[in-house]
């Protein structure tokens, strides 16, 4: 080398570096003990992505919220972007997300309903009073519509509603810890078999009613859809079984319009009538899963689902299908078919573009019957009684019977079933009457 140049740099391995180099890697790292503890409580459940929003529920009612590195966790439990289970989990008002350094929320939620009925009622003199009143280590907040509008106000302690709700009765309920869903009286499976119950699904497993009867006798009863489009019943099953197989079952449990009842009285009183519809429907369609969605404010009918489901496979009723009881958190826009469908595979409820429509591509993208409570409510009925009976119902030109949630300034709120096509002032005067000329039996 030449006197006075200097030497030419030596090139560096690509990894080599001036600095310092990290200890542990980029991000969020997983501890090992909320690691341990979320698979405690996921148990022998498959770890699949359409789950999370399951799994989020399971560590939300055990902690009473969902702490940083209990997401962390499950991400790595599901072999998911953190990113995509924080989304998710921020996206559902029931789950309590809390970041590093935050406060969690006191162990202990009580929900005012502030809706229509609930604001009639007097909802917001019991939210201040309550906010005033109850104490430390108590979250008290307001909720949407939670289904109890004949009994406004209402509150949610945990889990247990009072209804006609004051501060007396709520502080009561606080002190003496009831928090957990008071299941009412309902028709089950052997009540339910007493009275006829699943002989219609056994003549259709049999043979003896045949796929192309039933579909005859429901269009020519002219059943719609009873969620809010009003699709014809027999056009959606047959449009779904044109599609190729495997198909899939949905049922439209998640019932947040404001003052509306009806899928949760059903649900709570006569379960299997709506169960065999659902049966029936999957039976027709041949779809291999069915998955209930039900809004996480009714929890009473989620303890009832759970119990007649696990009773219908003991009793061999299930017929091979398998029934996915799949827990609503807190999302109106989820009462849409396609945001439920998206909510059903662990995402976020967004709704989808169409087309394609869900009975094309539905479910995990495959042809999906979507009914609500209420249409599979009247299934077992219309087969048995003829079409004739169904549309001897109606008034003014229509058909049928509806099913109305009445509540508000009137004398006898619930659920009324009515003629379809009955003039409102009718339903009103039926509603401050002492007894509704159609009563539900």
């Amino acid at each position: 080398m030449p006197e006075g140049r200097a030497a030419a740099p030596q090139p560096r391995h690509p990894g080599s570096s001036r600095r310092k180099g990290r200890t542990v890697p980029k991000g969020r790292q997983v501890e090992p003990a909320a690691l341990e503890e979320v698979r405690a409580l996921l148990g022998n459940a498959e770890r699949r992505r359409d789950l999370l929003i399951e799994f989020l529920h399971l560590i939300q009612d055990k902690y009473r919220h969902l702490s940083a590195r209990h997401l962390v966790a499950l991400a790595d439990e599901l072999h998911m972007a953190q990113a995509e289970v924080y989304e998710v989990a921020t996206f559902y008002a029931h789950f309590d997300v809390v970041r590093e350094g935050e406060t969690p929320p006191p162990p202990l939620t009580i929900r005012v309903c502030d809706s229509l009925s609930c604001a009639l009622a007097g909802a917001e003199d019991l939210l201040a009073n309550l906010a005033s009143n109850v104490g430390p280590g108590i979250r008290v907040v307001r909720a949407p519509c939670v289904g109890h509008c004949h009994t406004a106000p209402v509150a949610e302690v945990g889990h247990h509603f009072v209804d006609h709700a004051d501060p007396g009765k709520v502080i009561q309920a606080v002190k003496e810890h009831r928090h957990h869903p008071e299941i009412p009286s309902y028709i089950d499976l052997a009540a339910y078999r007493a009275t006829g119950g699943y002989r219609t699904l056994a003549r259709l497993h049999s043979g003896e009613l045949s796929r192309d009867k039933l579909l005859e006798v429901v269009e020519q009863a002219g059943l719609r859809g009873c969620g809010g489009a009003g699709f014809p019943t027999a056009r959606k099953w047959r449009s779904v079984l044109g599609e190729s197989a495997p198909r899939l079952m949905a049922v439209n449990a998640d019932e947040g319009e404001p003052g509306t009842f009806k899928d949760r009285y059903f649900l709570e009183t006569d379960p299997h009538r709506v169960l065999e519809g659902m049966l029936i429907g999957a039976h027709l369609v041949e779809a291999t899963d069915i998955y209930f969605y039900l809004r996480d404010e009714y929890p009473a009918c989620r303890e009832i689902l759970a119990r007649e489901i696990a009773a219908l496979e003991e009793a061999g009723l299930l017929a091979g299908a398998r029934v996915h009881l799949r827990r609503g958190a807190g999302a109106y826009i989820c009462g849409e078919e396609s945001a439920m469908i998206e909510s059903i595979e662990g995402k976020r409820g967004l709704p989808r573009n169409r087309p394609p429509l869900p009975y094309q591509v539905g479910i995990f993208g495959r042809p999906t019957l979507i009914n609500n409570v209420e249409t599979l409510y009247w299934v077992r009925d219309l087969v048995e009684r003829g079409p004739e009976w169904w549309q001897g119902q109606g008034r003014n030109g229509r058909k049928g019977l509806h099913v109305y949630s009445v509540s508000g300034r009137v004398v006898d709120p619930g659920v009324k079933i009515a003629p379809a096509g009955v003039t409102w002032s009718t339903c009103a005067t039926a509603a401050r009457m002492p007894t509704c000329p159609w009563p539900i039996s």
